[in-house]
């Protein structure tokens, strides 16, 4: 029967009494499990420094088998020996072979890594065309840089195509592309653009990526003439 009070329960045929694990102890570090720090706070009791000692070992013994894992760790055994002080909550007086850790080192929060990151200008385009547009600022004027700004201009129009409009001039590309590097990029006067015709495919409904003599063909062009015959 269920008594009400702290959310344990008794089992009227036998008179067990059942403990929910919120009700217990918090584990210190549940991947040994609630066994292991059982044996721990064993460990702790045992008035016999050498005996405790011997205690310890096996205990470490254990965990190893239970944290089969750690062995990919460097300094693997160390490990072990800090995670026993870590569960006895750095209340146990044995001699290790390693250095006792100090809980300072343990219960400090992680440093936050700071994000400098600045809002994006375009976000039809994305923050990594931002960052391609920063090194080819940083380029010295000549062939690669023209290719390099080419390249980003078709991509750029392909992306504004995908969000914004069926179509769009070559120029706002251009003007985008200098707006976006703070006017440190000066696209070419003569620099052109080939058809998008000829670099996307369009995923319209009805429509085959196929070319006939007239452009792109209707899908179902072909089944439409062999009905005719």
């Amino acid at each position: 029967m269920d008594n009400g009070q702290n959310g344990s329960r008794t089992n009227p045929q036998d008179g067990i009494r059942l403990e929910y694990n919120t009700q217990r102890e918090k584990l210190r570090m549940p991947e040994y499990g609630r066994n292991v720090q059982k044996m721990v706070e064993y460990v702790k009791t045992v008035p016999n420094k050498a005996k405790r000692d011997e205690q310890a070992e096996a205990v470490i013994k254990v965990m190893e088998i239970l944290n089969t894992h750690v062995h990919s760790q460097e300094n693997y055994e160390q490990k072990l020996w800090d995670h026993l002080y870590i569960i006895s909550g750095f209340d146990l007086d044995v001699d290790s072979p390693y250095p006792k850790p100090e809980e300072s080192q343990f219960s400090a929060p992680p440093a936050m890594i700071p994000l400098k990151r600045k809002p994006i200008k375009a976000t039809h385009y994305g923050r990594n065309i931002e960052s391609i547009i920063d090194l080819i600022s940083g380029m010295e004027d000549g062939e690669d840089k023209t290719a390099m700004i080419r390249s980003l201009a078709i991509y750029m129009r392909q992306q504004y195509l995908i969000w914004n409009k069926d179509s769009v001039a070559d120029e706002t590309i251009f003007q985008d592309i200098e707006k976006l590097s703070d006017y440190r990029i000066k696209v070419p006067a003569d620099l052109k653009l080939t058809r998008v015709s000829t670099e996307m495919s369009y995923s319209r409904p009805g429509l085959n990526p196929v070319k006939s003599r007239n452009g792109i063909r209707p899908k179902n062009s072909t089944r439409q003439r062999n009905q005719r015959k």
